[in-house]
Formats: structure tokens, C-alpha cells, sequence
């Protein structure tokens, strides 16, 4: 029998409705969106009912939807599409132009384009989809301010004030954490970005579908959702881009998406992901109900039998519906799930080669050693029983059990809410 799946946060299988949309244009329905004719037709009409879908789902208008290869390019289309115009005073695109046919030495083009002083904030809880582009932007003279986070995983507020003293282009900060599930204050950081002149981007691909929001609601200016995150296939994305804000594309062709994503789209994953918004729209309050009865029934259950060996991680109100990042103490994270093979989930921390290397997130959120080392993630999704909740709890309490009894440990006592 194949383990309990508890991992619909690293991703979520195709939902059957999803795949019966899509099937039509992974057999007769194959134009291409930008030919005149009936086939043609065909695929760029289903292409703009996914946007439509999309949008309806954000509170959104259809043609601020920006389909991408997923999560990671969206991200990288927001920092670098927003970034790239004003580092060089002109888009990339005219810089060359004007290295080829004005210049005769590269040191001259860069005297006219040098890249301009120009700061972008984060956090230190990132996905590497941010935090990356974020870095490679660095090496080309931009400043990055990292704001840190407490405790719970919420970015400081303060910290965010004086960051922006300095003249600020961007802040992205993502809404909720892949990890903790700790949701970010949006709205506020985005007012007082605003104030300061700043646009703002948040990754919202672990959000999406799983909580009822609107852009408008967020106050935000650019959004990242990833299709594999809400019952969509993997390979398939969407930014949002606020009416009226220009990007510099990051891949230059042909000109579809309206000029801001060239090349041919992908018609059956982009009707997916229109019909994975629709699903999620239609169920959404009563989803994100069940979810967080599933997730508080996992932990109550754990609480109860293990009590002061595990230690919630994460906010204890303010995080996703269906996540549940977990310490046991007196263990590590990948040998539990190791001895836990009828669970797949993820663990907080690596072992290599003998060492336990934490998740940066967990250290930047200041988690205590004993318990980062024995953090576990437990997400729970569309499809996971009561019946598979106890079940995966059951083997956990018993795994961690069985660790305490093989490696004699001193049990500290660690900070942190119970919910």
C-alpha cells in the first residue's frame, strides 16, 4: 500500500475534475491560441476562460492574469520584471540596442546605463524562488534589505519602517510559509510600502485555494500562484499584474501574454489551472474549514499522547489552514519519517553525512535546537480522512516513542503556543 500522503504543501495531485478539462486538449482540441483558424480559435477561447477563472478567483480583471511556467518564473517575472527597467534607466532591451549602435567600447555603455541605486526588501523566510532572484539582483548593484521575523514567523513591522526610509522599488514578502504556515500581515506592509512610494509582490502560492482573499483585499501590486499547489499539473503558473504596472518580460519572442511572456502557451495545463480556481472558488470557506479540523485533530492527538516532547511551530492561529509543522524532541526529523515509512511528509531538517542541518527558516524564526532538529511538516489536503489522521498519528507518537526509549534524552522545555 502507498504511505499517507501529508505532503500538499510540496504538491497536490491533479483533482479529477482538473484532468477531465484538460483531456480534450491533450487529444483534439491541439491549435495553437495564435493561428487564425477554427483550431486555433478554439485553444485561444480556452485560454481566456482559465484567465477569467483565475482572475474571478483572485478578485482579480482577466487580463491582469499572466500565465507562466509556475511558481519560480512568476516570482522571478514580479522581482526582475520590476527591478530591470529601473536599474539601467531604460528596459534591457534598449540598453543593447543602444551598446550596438552608439557605442564602440562596452565601458562607454556602461558610463550611459550604469546601473542606478536601487533597493528591494524581503524576508529572511523566503522560498529560494525570492530569496535567489533577490541575490542575483545583488550582484548587479542592487541593494537588498532581509527583514527578520519573530518568534512565530511574522515579519517585524518595524524593521519594515526603516527600511523604507531609503528609497525602496519593491517589497516582496510572501503570504503565507511554506514551511510553518505562518500568514504575513499583507495588507499592512503593503499600505506602508505604498507610503513610501514602493510597489509590492507577494508569493501567494501556498495561499491560493486554501483561503478566501481577493488582490484588492491584500492591497498588493503583483501576486505568484503555482498550479501544482491547488490541484493543477506541475509545470503551470500565474502572476498577477495590477492594470497599469509594466514589466520588463523576462523571455522575449513572439509577444503573447499581451507582451509580457512570450511563447507558445500551454493550452491543456492553462485550462487546468483554470479549472483548479474554479474547483477551489466554488468550496472554498467549507474547504478551509475541514482542513483546519483535520490539522487541529492531527495535533490534538499528538498533544495529548507525546505532551511536552513536541512543540508547535509556526504561529498558533494565523497560519494556513492545513499546516502543521511539528518539533519532537529528542528526535530528528528525517529519521522519524524514516521510521515512519507508511507517512510522506516533509521534515524541517537535513541529515547529512551524520550532521543535522536546520531549515533556515526555522533559524531565522529563532526555533530552539532540540526542537528544530526534530521539526516534521504535516499538511494535510483536499483528499486526507479522519481515518488517515490517526492512522499517521498513531505511527508518529509510536516512532517517537520508540526514540526516546534508544537515545536517552533530557526533554528541555520549549517556548511555544499550543493551539
Amino acid at each position: 500500500m502507498k504511505p499517507i500522503y501529508l505532503d500538499y504543501n510540496a504538491t497536490t495531485p491533479v483533482a479529477p475534475s482538473v484532468l477531465e478539462a484538460m483531456l480534450p486538449y491533450l487529444r483534439e482540441e491541439f491549435g495553437n491560441p495564435s493561428s487564425a483558424h477554427v483550431y486555433g480559435q478554439a485553444a485561444h477561447a480556452a485560454v481566456e476562460q482559465a484567465r477569467h477563472q483565475v482572475a474571478a478567483l483572485l478578485g482579480a480583471q482577466a487580463q491582469e492574469i499572466v500565465f507562466t511556467g509556475g511558481g519560480t518564473e512568476a516570482n522571478n517575472l514580479a522581482i526582475k520584471g520590476i527591478v530591470f527597467p529601473l536599474l539601467f534607466g531604460a528596459t534591457p532591451t534598449e540598453c543593447v540596442f543602444a551598446a550596438n549602435r552608439y557605442f564602440s567600447a562596452w565601458w562607454r555603455w556602461w558610463r550611459r546605463f550604469k546601473p542606478r541605486k536601487i533597493h528591494v526588501i524581503t524576508s529572511a523566510i523566503e522560498h529560494p524562488a525570492t530569496l535567489r532572484p533577490c541575490a542575483f539582483l545583488q550582484h548587479l548593484g542592487v541593494r537588498v534589505s532581509v527583514l527578520p521575523v519573530d518568534r512565530f514567523g511574522v515579519v517585524d513591522l518595524e524593521a519594515l519602517r526603516r527600511a523604507l526610509r531609503q528609497p525602496t522599488a519593491l517589497v516582496t514578502i510572501m503570504h503565507a510559509n511554506n514551511e510553518v504556515g505562518t500568514l504575513q500581515p499583507i495588507r499592512e506592509i503593503a499600505r506602508l510600502a505604498h507610503e513610501h512610494g514602493a510597489l509590492v509582490h507577494t508569493d501567494a502560492a501556498q495561499s491560493v485555494g486554501k483561503l478566501a482573499f481577493t488582490v484588492r483585499e491584500l492591497e498588493v501590486d503583483l501576486l505568484t500562484l503555482a498550479g501544482h499547489k491547488l490541484y493543477a499539473p506541475k509545470g503551470i503558473g500565474a502572476l498577477y499584474v495590477r492594470e497599469g504596472i509594466a514589466l520588463e518580460p523576462l523571455l522575449h519572442g513572439a509577444g503573447q501574454e499581451a507582451g509580457r511572456r512570450a511563447g507558445t502557451e500551454n493550452v491543456p495545463s492553462i485550462v487546468g489551472l483554470g479549472a483548479a480556481c474554479a474547483l477551489a472558488q466554488q468550496d472554498l470557506p467549507e474547504l478551509s474549514q475541514r482542513l483546519q479540523r483535520l490539522r487541529d485533530r492531527f495535533w490534538h492527538r499528538l498533544m495529548t499522547a507525546l505532551g511536552t516532547s513536541v512543540a508547535l511551530h509556526g504561529h498558533p492561529e494565523l497560519r494556513l489552514p492545513n499546516t502543521l509543522n511539528v518539533g519532537f524532541l529528542g528526535c530528528v526529523g528525517a529519521e522519524l519519517l524514516q521510521a515512519t515509512p507508511q507517512i510522506a511528509a516533509s521534515t524541517g531538517s537535513a541529515c547529512h553525512e551524520g550532521e543535522v542541518h536546520i531549515s533556515p527558516v526555522l533559524r531565522a524564526m529563532g526555533v530552539p535546537e532540540a526542537s528544530a532538529r526534530g521539526a516534521v511538516r504535516l499538511s494535510v489536503g483536499r483528499f486526507t480522512t479522519e481515518e488517515e489522521v490517526d492512522l499517521a498519528a498513531e505511527a508518529l507518537i509510536q516512532a517517537a516513542r520508540r526514540f526516546h526509549q534508544t537515545v536517552p534524552t533530557v526533554l528541555a522545555t520549549v517556548p511555544a503556543h499550543k493551539s
